[in-house]
């Protein structure tokens, strides 16, 4: 078994992808796993997991400029057999500590290049200019480490052309969380959104699309506003006084929240970086059997429609969503049934325990005296190969 060290200058500690996850998978199976994070709230053992604080960080610069560095010093002094990055701004904290003779898996949360074009507040030459470098140093950086981990099947796609060794771990949910099945006959007349709360996250268009509802439903949102005067603007909406913003919740609190749902809400805007994503909430909704109302992207048509477990509708039409909801509301018979087919794709397909053994796989590809190359799964066929 392996000495390994997670490293993030970003997540929170008990992060569901980095903590609950992989780090608990990996000790599950024997590894000794550290995790170092930099939020301020000291040193702790938890789960057999070692946590190691580098300390909060002032601000964004801060962060990326000195908090790296100390990740990088923490990292040095635990001498770990493999060390794995979860944020970007580490990469140089890996080269280092692949000159140093270690080996390094990056786990690349998202397409920061493509997610770079997306920025509104950069110019058009500004952005193109940043993810061209961005995209040059991170292809730089990942061609030197040992192995590369995707969070999504497209990501992978294109740092498979970089690195033989490259896998992707979706975040799907884990079964434990969702343990019992839908009880709707405590369902209230009422859909859910649970995600950070934003603009392109079509929050004006759920507001909206409640101010056109014709049955007795309400939104509850669970999540935080990016911007403070977005919050101030849409509860000026006719449609707030039908919405219950529950602010952040604990995991125990949003499945409660998910439990009183008839249907949950992915009505994300279709900018370049969500078109090819997987939203973590989506199949939350169906592991806790709701049905969803997702935005209408190809790749999330082949999930939702093609497991009949919800509806996809046009992201900007605020009529389109408040239409989905009533038809939900009016018809539960139709919501449990969806709702009981998206449970069911979820136990099937789309969990962490498929992933956890994908990424067992994967260490032991890439620890001393592993495979040269993963011959790890990628997938059926669908879209990019998920699992």
């Amino acid at each position: 078994m392996a000495n390994i060290v997670h490293l993030t200058s970003a997540h929170p500690r008990y992060d569901t992808r980095i903590f609950i996850k992989q780090c608990r998978s990996l000790n599950e199976r024997g590894h000794d796993v550290t995790l170092v994070v930099a939020d301020g709230r000291g040193d702790e053992n938890i789960d057999g997991i070692r946590i190691v604080d580098v300390g909060r960080p002032t601000g964004r610069i801060d962060r990326i400029l000195r908090t790296t560095r100390r990740v990088l010093r923490a990292a040095l002094r635990l001498d770990a057999d493999v060390y794995q990055l979860h944020d970007p701004e580490l990469l140089p904290a890996g080269l280092r500590l692949k000159r140093n003779g270690k080996r390094v898996i990056f786990d690349s949360h998202e397409d920061v290049p493509t997610q770079l074009l997306a920025k509104p507040y950069l110019g058009k030459v500004s952005r193109q200019t940043l993810s061209r470098a961005f995209r040059l140093y991170e292809d730089y950086a990942c061609r030197r480490f040992d192995g590369l981990i995707a969070a999504t099947p497209f990501i992978r796609e294109r740092l498979g052309r970089l690195h033989p060794h490259t896998v992707d771990i979706n975040n799907y949910p884990l079964l434990q969380e969702f343990a019992g099945a839908a009880d709707w006959d405590r369902k209230a007349q009422e859909v859910c959104y649970v995600g950070s709360i934003s603009a392109i996250r079509g929050i004006r268009e759920l507001v909206r699309a409640c101010e056109l509802l014709h049955s007795p439903a309400r939104l509850a949102l669970v999540g935080t506003f990016s911007e403070p005067a977005l919050a101030c603007e849409v509860a000026r909406f006719p449609g707030w006084a039908r919405v219950q913003a529950h602010g952040h919740l604990d995991r125990t609190g949003v499945q409660q929240v998910m439990r009183r749902a008839m249907a949950g809400l992915v009505t994300l805007h279709p900018v370049v970086n969500y078109l090819d994503a997987l939203p973590v909430k989506m199949f939350e909704y169906m592991a806790a059997g709701l049905p969803v109302i997702a935005s209408r992207f190809p790749l999330w048509q082949d999930i939702v429609e093609g497991n009949q477990c919800g509806v996809c509708v046009d992201p900007g039409n605020p009529a389109a969503i408040a239409a989905a909801i009533d038809h939900f509301c009016r018809h539960p018979h139709i919501a449990r049934r969806m709702g009981e087919n998206g449970r069911r794709a979820i136990h099937t397909r789309y969990n962490w325990g498929s992933e956890a053994d994908k990424l067992a796989a994967f260490y032991d590809a890439v620890l001393p005296g592993g495979a040269t190359s993963c011959h790890v799964r990628h997938g059926d066929g669908l879209h990019a190969g998920i699992p």
